[in-house]
């Protein structure tokens, strides 16, 4: 859908500038944004950064907790205007590839280990560099197959590390990497050398099974970096929605890091009658569905021996007739004993979704300072633009949540849940509402017709039902957040997530016999098929004849909140027009993002995950940019900093993105300041 929208924008631009240069009447200049999404603040410092965090970047997430805060501090708000690059490599990920290079993403974290960086491409090569100079130590080829066709891309989001403690260090796999790939291998490699760890499952491979047959190889797949704790590494799944009702269940499997051996499962669809789960889903329902798969990033807190899953909804997205209830642990963050896999305690952000508003980010584990005291929380960002902030212990909400009466009405054979819940002290992020008469348009004509859009289809806010003559989705299912997920500053209590604000809309269609494929466009929407139920489903952008956004800009922002109390301290607008315009018109309207913040100690914010082709400092205080750099692609991907031999670097994948339509790459490039050089 994102592909489409910049498309049509680039072109949409084109007849705006051409009537204004022709002196038409017809324009209604309306390209200033809708500030009412701006805020103007000021972050406070609270107390000093504590000790234990690092200037380093081991895990995808910064660290296990998923802070993706660096305690480097060389870079700061006055100096990074003087960064700039210190090396760049090419993976050469294309090579024999060429054929799907329009289905990849880019979207890699590095980690810093072993005095390497490494990090995976989108066909899951894992390769390592010198953090100095980038020039390549190892890379490994698991050879996955260009045939898949993967329903959410070749990518690979990053590499996990283990060290084993008991054996000498240099001793082959002594310490390990663990990636995960399109066909569902989980494959462990010496972290020194990038050789095969043999001991582990066949071959130095795991096969992750699905439950159910595949329609084709490409619908289940692993697209992020595996969790670990203690001796046990972790992985989800990412699996093809809204294909079929009986679908894969989303089982999270557990392996020892040695043998590979299988040391628990957990299906997010209780399976067990006497499972309190059991209780969310109507009859044997919880039998007939599938997917709560987790797909984005698991995380861990060692201290505790918990492990929390962001997951997913059940199958299909868009109708949930076959699966009556809240339907439980699906759409929620779920804490399990990462040693055993049972469930301590669990909390559903969407009741009975029908929007595809899965869990799309990695569970924030932070320290918040209040009333004198740390808190140890869990703050959970969402495709809808809510912040849900829970104690790490119990799951019970940290800032208060309530239950409210959401819209009903749904088709025939549908139960709505009649309340949905909501953060009290925290607004939504972007706008969970689209009236007509907030309708976008560069022109009059184009404005009118958005409005009669916007009109014609059911709209009553966020959790309007699908209906059989179209429902608005507002955010869309891309986000708000995604798998970008969120940083955190323990310094001011700081949560900065970065969001798309878009709509879209879903239409049921009675099942006739007669259906396109499963993916086509129909009428220049998406169609799913939605097997076993008795509709199947369109969706899309809601765009204009010029084919820019119904909805009013920006369309993508940065927002920070103090999570002591759920205030919004600022929000910013993100991205300009200048890869999706003609001649780089660089208008200032923010952009759908994908690719999330990193957070230092320094004072600054660094992301890249715009439209447009750049990675960007922002000050944390205010969320105002402070310096940018061009890119040679797209830079779907999260930034990382790291301290190595006395200097900072920052470092940027960027490779673009098959869903957005950003050029395609192969780039990984390290910032520094020109001034500082390693010993």
């Amino acid at each position: 859908m994102i592909m489409k929208f910049i498309r049509l924008i680039g072109l949409a631009l084109i007849v705006f500038i051409g009537v204004s240069f022709l002196g038409g009447s017809a324009v209604w200049v309306v390209l200033g944004l809708s500030n009412d999404l701006i805020i103007e603040g000021d972050a406070k410092i609270v107390r000093a950064v504590p000790p234990g965090y690092s200037t380093q970047w081991s895990a995808y997430g910064g660290d296990k907790l998923g802070t993706r805060f660096s305690a480097a501090e060389q870079i700061t708000i006055d100096n990074v205007t003087n960064l700039q690059s210190a090396w760049q490599f090419q993976t050469g990920a294309f090579k024999g590839r060429e054929a799907v290079k329009g289905q990849s993403a880019f979207e890699t974290t590095p980690i810093l280990v072993e005095d390497a960086l490494v990090f995976c491409t989108q066909f899951q090569e894992v390769i390592s560099l010198d953090p100095a100079t980038g020039a390549e130590n190892w890379r490994y080829d698991p050879q996955v197959p260009i045939d898949v066709q993967p329903g959410n891309q070749y990518t690979c989001r990053g590499v996990s590390y283990w060290q084993d403690h008991t054996v000498n260090t240099e001793t082959l796999c002594a310490s390990r990497l663990f990636v995960g790939t399109v066909d569902s291998r989980l494959i462990s490699l010496d972290a020194k050398t990038g050789k095969l760890c043999t001991d582990f499952g066949v071959a130095g491979e795991v096969k992750v099974k699905p439950s159910e047959t595949l329609r084709w190889p490409g619908e289940y797949q692993i697209t992020s970096a595996p969790a670990i704790i203690g001796d046990i590494v972790i992985t989800g799944s990412a699996i093809s929605d809204s294909l079929r009702t009986k679908a894969p269940f989303g089982t999270v499997h557990a392996y020892n890091v040695r043998t590979g051996e299988l040391k628990w499962r957990f299906n997010p669809i209780p399976q067990n009658p006497d499972d309190p789960a059991s209780k969310s889903w109507a009859a044997d329902s919880a039998k007939q569905t599938g997917h709560a798969n987790v797909w984005s990033t698991i995380s861990v807190d060692e201290e505790r021996g918990l492990v929390f899953l962001p997951t997913s909804s059940p199958s299909p997205d868009y109708y949930g007739g076959n699966r009556v209830g809240d339907n439980r642990y699906a759409n929620s963050v779920v804490a399990l004993n990462g040693e055993t896999g049972d469930v301590v305690w669990h909390f559903q952000t969407v009741h009975h979704d029908l929007w595809d508003y899965d869990v799309p980010a990695q569970p924030g584990l932070y320290e918040v300072f209040r009333d004198g005291e740390v808190h140890d929380v869990v703050a959970q960002v969402t495709k809808t633009g809510m912040v849900f902030v829970l104690d790490r212990d119990t799951g019970k909400p940290f800032l208060p949540i309530e239950e409210r009466a959401v819209p009903q009405g749904g088709v025939v054979g549908e139960v709505l849940s009649p309340t949905q819940p909501f953060p009290i002290n925290t607004p939504p992020l972007v706008n969970h509402r689209l009236d007509p008469d907030d309708a976008f348009g560069i022109t009059i004509w184009d404005k009118w017709a958005c409005s009669d859009k916007i009109e014609a289809l059911r709209g009553e806010g966020l959790y309007t039902p699908p209906s059989l003559g179209g429902t608005l989705t507002y955010p869309f299912p891309g986000g708000g957040a995604n798998w970008g997920s969120a940083a955190f500053d323990p310094a001011r209590n700081l949560l900065v997530v970065n969001m798309s604000n878009v709509a879209s809309f879903a239409r049921l269609n009675k099942r006739s016999g007669d259906e396109p494929v499963f993916g086509a466009l129909q009428d220049g929407a998406e169609f799913a098929p939605m097997e076993g139920a008795p509709y199947t489903l369109t969706r899309g952008l809601l765009t204009s004849p010029l084919g820019l956004p119904c909805s009013p800009p920006p369309w993508g922002v940065m927002v920070a909140v103090d999570l002591s109390t759920g205030e919004i301290v600022w929000r910013q607008k993100i991205g300009t027009t200048e890869d999706i315009a003609p001649g780089g018109l660089a208008l200032k309207l923010g952009t759908p993002n994908i690719g999330g913040p990193a957070i230092t100690q320094g004072g600054l914010i660094f992301h890249s995950g715009t439209l447009d082709y750049y990675l960007r400092a922002y000050d944390i205080n205010t969320g105002h940019e402070l310096w940018k750099d061009r890119l040679p692609a797209g830079g779907q991907a999260t930034p990382m900093t790291y301290v190595y031999k006395g200097r900072q670097y920052v470092v940027i994948a960027a490779g673009g993105h098959s869903f957005t339509g950003t050029k395609p790459g192969d780039y990984v490039i390290a910032y520094a300041l020109p001034n500082v050089e390693s010993p």
